[in-house]
C-alpha cells in the first residue's frame, strides 16, 4: 500500500484544516517545498498536494509553490484543488504532475470527465468525499442522491482508474478513519483506491492494507507527529 504525505497549500504555505474549514486552519511551514522535501527524507515516494486556494478561485493559485515540489523532490505527485477545465489540467501535467484529481468538475461534468479520460486515462483521478454517508460536492453543501458505493461504481464504469475517498467528518479531526467504508468500496468498486481523512496509527495502516486499499493520505499526524512517516511506509510496504 503507497503512503502519500499530504500537503494543503494556502497562499503558499502548508497548512492543514480541520474538516475543511478554511477558518480553522494552522500554518505548519512558509516553504512546502521543505516540507516535500522532509517527506522525501523520511522515505516517501509520492505525495499528495491540495491546492487550497485554487478550490475556491478554480484556476491553479499555487502552481509556483507547486512546481518547486516537483524541482526539489524530483517525487511523483497528485494534486487536487480548482481543476475545473482542461486548461487547468494541462498546466500540472505540463509541470510534471503525474496525476489531477477532479473533484467538483468531475461529479457536475460528465462530459468534461469523459474528455479528461478520453485523453489522459490512468493521469486522472477523481476525489470523492463522503458527508454522513452521502457523496458530498459543491464545497460540501450538497449531497448527491445514492450510495457511496453506487456513484463509485459508476465512475469506474467510466473508466476512473483511481479514487481519493475521503470521509470529511474525519478530516484533520484524528478520530481515526472509516474502515467500514473502504472497505465496502474495495470490495464493490474496481478502482485503485486511495483511503484520506483521519488515519492517525498504524494499526488502521495495517488493516487498510489487509483490505486491499491501495494508497493512503496521511495529513495531521505526521505534523503532530501521532505516526512517523519512515515507521508508517515500513508497515504499509
Amino acid at each position: 500500500m503507497q503512503i502519500l504525505p499530504a500537503i494543503d497549500l494556502m497562499e503558499g504555505r502548508a497548512v492543514r484544516l480541520y474538516q475543511g474549514d478554511y477558518s480553522q486552519k494552522t500554518v505548519y511551514g512558509n516553504d512546502p517545498a521543505e516540507t516535500a522535501l522532509s517527506f522525501k527524507k523520511a522515505g516517501a515516494k509520492a505525495l499528495h498536494l491540495v491546492d487550497l486556494d485554487g478550490a475556491k478561485a478554480g484556476y491553479a493559485v499555487n502552481a509556483e509553490a507547486i512546481r518547486r515540489i516537483l524541482a526539489g523532490t524530483k517525487l511523483p505527485v497528485e494534486v487536487g484543488g480548482g481543476i475545473r477545465n482542461m486548461e487547468t489540467l494541462k498546466q500540472y501535467l505540463d509541470l510534471g504532475v503525474e496525476r489531477v484529481i477532479l473533484g467538483t468538475a468531475a461529479t457536475g461534468q460528465t462530459a468534461f470527465l469523459e474528455s479528461c479520460l478520453a485523453r489522459y486515462g490512468e493521469k486522472i483521478a477523481v476525489g470523492v468525499d463522503i458527508k454522513d454517508g452521502r457523496v458530498a460536492v459543491k464545497g460540501w453543501t450538497e449531497t448527491v442522491e445514492g450510495s457511496p458505493e453506487a456513484f463509485c461504481g459508476r465512475l469506474a464504469g467510466m473508466g476512473v482508474q483511481t479514487l481519493i475517498v475521503t470521509d470529511i467528518s474525519r478530516d484533520g479531526a484524528m478520530r481515526g478513519t472509516n474502515l467500514e467504508l473502504y472497505g465496502t468500496l474495495v470490495q464493490r468498486c474496481p478502482c485503485r483506491l486511495i483511503a484520506s481523512g483521519g488515519i492517525s496509527s498504524l494499526e488502521e495502516l495495517v488493516r487498510l492494507k489487509a483490505l486491499g486499499v491501495y494508497g493512503a493520505v496521511l495529513g495531521k499526524a505526521l505534523y503532530t507527529g501521532a505516526l512517523d512517516l519512515h515507521t508508517a511506509i515500513e508497515v504499509s510496504e
